[in-house]
């Protein structure tokens, strides 16, 4: 996450970009944004306000040499001499239009903006923003003629919400540099993040815990779910939540023994990792440190809500692991021919 009380904007730049899909053309500006006073108060959050609460970090992919990522080097070549700012932000829409290989992806207009006094944890850093603006809001505008107010529709950004941005950094660690991404309009994250952007999650406790929560509740959905039923879920995920709270080091033998019963279920356990990691691309590794950051912003996600046939739902508390099996019980009723749950409880809330 970043602080923004001392960034600026120092350049800034639109253009818009097509679709080849469908033909449509990019279109490039010439000259950079002239902010007056009150659009500058306005754009400055507008842009760096969704990097406040952003948690993990990302850094540049490529399958043979980073160098050859496209966004790094135009990134790099920007840092290294804003002079070449206008041209380089023209390459970056167009890498960004060759991406646009159906039907799906928007146009849109893309801002290429150069900040200055980026505050990321300690550091005081230079970024390189690239926002895409794909959807906009009606709105009324009012206006005088003839002694009288009407009223007209325009279209324009709204300033509430960015549909898709990034960050690069003006700084680095072992794994490059480090890179910021948001994508409210998430309806091909492979377009923004995989073939844009080309970058990855950091090697580091955020993904760790990320990556494996992910694992979690997939596991719960696909194996258990299916299995043992909706309850079953919940109380797994309630115990993996729980087991992450309880614990700064997360041991993958020691997880599998406190959460699993059955040794049955800890091989089915081993086996949907091993998948989970060869379609991910990603190694889970067997012990890493928790990031607390990242485990309350996931928890948040998930849901345990047991959703019945008859409009009555369940919702039980991923922070009460033991609730579940304690105090509601399933089971079959013969003379209705149909499943029940029985809930056991001493005062209504």
């Amino acid at each position: 996450m970043i602080k923004r009380t001392n960034a600026a904007i120092f350049k800034c730049i639109i253009h818009k970009v097509g679709n080849k899909f469908n033909s449509t053309k990019n279109a490039f500006s010439e000259k950079e944004v002239v902010f007056d006073e009150a659009s500058y108060e306005l754009m400055l959050p507008f842009l760096l306000r969704p990097f406040g609460n952003v948690v993990q970090s990302y850094r540049f992919n490529h399958h043979s040499n980073i160098d050859l990522n496209e966004i790094n080097t135009y990134a790099n070549l920007i840092f290294a001499d804003d002079d070449q700012f206008i041209d380089t932000s023209k390459h970056i829409v167009t890498h960004l239009f060759e991406q646009s290989n159906s039907a799906q992806i928007k146009t849109g207009d893309v801002l290429v903006v150069y900040f200055n006094g980026i505050q990321y944890q300690e550091m005081t850093v230079d970024a390189v923003g690239i926002f895409k603006i794909e959807n906009k809001t009606n709105f009324f505008q009012t206006y005088l003629e003839n002694n009288s107010y009407d009223v007209l529709v325009q279209t324009g950004i709204n300033s509430k919400k960015l549909d898709k941005g990034c960050l690069i950094l003006n700084t680095s660690d072992r794994e490059g540099n480090i890179i910021l991404s948001v994508d409210n309009n998430n309806y091909d994250t492979q377009y923004w993040i995989n073939k844009f952007l080309n970058i990855k999650y950091a090697d580091d406790l955020n993904s760790h815990t990320q990556n494996y929560i992910e694992l979690c509740k997939e596991f719960s959905t696909e194996i258990i779910k299916s299995t043992y039923g909706e309850q079953e879920r919940s109380t797994f995920l309630s115990k993996t939540v729980d087991f992450f709270k309880e614990n700064e080091i997360i041991n993958v033998e020691r997880f599998k023994e406190e959460v699993f019963e059955e040794d049955k279920h800890k091989t089915l356990f081993d086996d949907y990792k091993k998948e989970f990691e060869g379609e991910r691309d990603v190694l889970i590794r067997n012990q890493f440190d928790v990031s607390e950051a990242v485990l309350n912003k996931e928890k948040k996600k998930i849901k345990t809500e047991i959703k019945l046939d008859t409009n009555i739902q369940i919702k039980l508390d991923i922070d009460a692991p033991d609730a579940s099996t304690e105090y509601l019980e399933r089971g079959y009723d013969e003379e209705k021919k149909m499943n029940y749950y029985k809930v056991y409880f001493n005062t209504e809330g």
